[in-house]
């Protein structure tokens, strides 16, 4: 009798082991795939980035690089001047807008004039979550992106290193875009003009997002609204900056919109295949211009607006305000493709790369490849790990280069041969 009973104890035991890893691995596999577990997924990974980035802060030393800058030339700011040529860090002059200087400025007071750091470590920490969740409500508004995508949002030596170890002022900007995109993915219009315009305030890289943000408005309002949109922009900018165009309208515009920067060689991660003679040359600049535009319109023509019968009827109905029923195709995943895709091209034509610039484009990656519907899974994957790769050779080398062009190339080509447009569903919205 003792046997029997430790037998169906036995037999018990292993058929609750069973049922246990059953459930188990069905709940990893709704985690990994299921939409509907889309943010039980995101929670459990913004849980582990906090603890992450508490022990990256506690545990990893910080590496000073601009910070140091950012605050001698904010104090500047802060003892009254006004002139932005007078405006100068250890490492040259402030190059960036008003919009810098006010998010540096409220930083400086609270990490004591920029001397408690692990204090601005921290804050840098609550935007980099920020960051995060924003990109994952931008992600999972596609309904096209799978949980388990999120993953590689979260395991960037380089991303982590830029927001806690170095405190880059692209973040800053970064987060107001993303900010923008959730608000235009929501049809506020009017409040992703004013993201946008705070965003273009902090770092220039936004302008790199433009032609996809205006195209939208376009197709979403028509002409004469999108012109008012882009006005109000436009006015923030001026309002933004006026403490110093009052005084010194040409330092300001001089130094906050330089177009002309010669950059240096040594801290480029693109093009270091090339002679340093071809780098900074004018040519080699005209070269990657018109291959920005030409690019651009390529997508413009023959993909962004297939849906649109289009580029011109689409410019004919924004110009006669018979826009209703493209403005209904404008779905979140048209918007996030075409942002996303828009601020790729860029980069891959580029003037340079800075190691803090892979944050300019990082968060839209896995989305984009997971839009090369002719890619298998598998390379999307090596793509993504690729790309990391090459951002943490540091020194960055002529292969290191060459490989990151090679697979940005892989990325931009996969686009145009699968989903360019991003999905076109109709829908009843009510617009802003």
């Amino acid at each position: 009798m003792e046997l029997k009973t430790q037998g169906k104890n036995e037999i018990s035991r292993s058929e609750i082991s069973k049922s246990f890893y059953r459930k188990l691995i069905i709940l990893v596999n709704k985690l990994f795939f299921d939409p509907l577990f889309f943010w039980y997924t995101a929670s459990c990974i913004l849980i582990g980035e906090a603890l992450l980035n508490i022990l990256i802060i506690k545990y990893v030393s910080y590496t000073e690089i601009d910070w140091k800058a950012y605050m001698q030339e904010v104090s500047g700011f802060l003892s009254g001047e006004r002139d932005y040529i007078k405006l100068h860090g250890d490492t040259g002059p402030l190059v960036y807008p008003a919009g810098f200087v006010y998010i540096y400025s409220v930083l400086y007071y609270f990490t004591s004039e920029g001397v408690n750091i692990q204090r601005g470590q921290f804050i840098f920490a609550i935007l980099y979550l920020w960051t995060q969740y924003v990109v994952f409500k931008i992600y999972q508004s596609s309904r096209k992106i799978p949980p388990y995508v999120l993953i590689f949002l979260s395991l960037s030596k380089r991303i982590h290193s830029i927001y806690v170890l170095r405190l880059f002022n692209d973040c800053f900007a970064m987060a107001f875009l993303y900010s923008c995109i959730w608000a235009m993915i929501n049809r506020k219009w009017k409040l992703s003009c004013i993201l946008y315009s705070f965003s273009l305030s902090i770092k220039m890289n936004v302008l790199l997002f433009f032609p996809a943000f205006g195209l939208i408005l376009f197709k979403s309002l028509g002409a004469w609204k999108t012109l008012f949109n882009l006005l109000l922009t436009i006015i923030i900018q001026i309002v933004l900056a006026l403490p110093f165009l009052m005084e010194y309208p040409k330092s300001y515009f001089a130094r906050a919109f330089e177009f002309s920067r010669v950059f240096i060689y040594k801290w480029t991660v693109n093009w270091k295949f090339l002679d340093e003679e071809i780098f900074i040359s004018r040519n080699f600049a005209s070269i990657l211009l018109l291959g920005h535009v030409f690019i651009l319109m390529g997508f413009l023509f023959k993909r962004w607006c297939r849906s649109d019968n289009g580029v011109i009827n689409l410019l004919y109905d924004g110009l006669s305000g018979n826009i209703k029923e493209t403005s209904k195709s404008v779905t979140a995943d048209h918007i996030i493709t075409l942002m996303f895709t828009s601020n790729l091209i860029g980069i891959i034509v580029s003037r340079t790369l800075h190691y803090q610039f892979y944050s300019w484009y990082f968060h839209g990656l896995p989305f984009l490849l997971w839009h090369c519907t002719k890619l298998p899974i598998f390379l999307r994957c090596l793509t993504l790990i690729i790309i990391e790769y090459c951002w943490n050779v540091y020194p960055s080398t002529m292969e290191s280069s060459l490989t990151l062009l090679f697979f940005h190339l892989i990325v931009l080509i996969n686009l145009w041969i699968g989903d360019a447009e991003g999905e076109r569903i109709k829908f009843n919205e009510k617009q802003e």
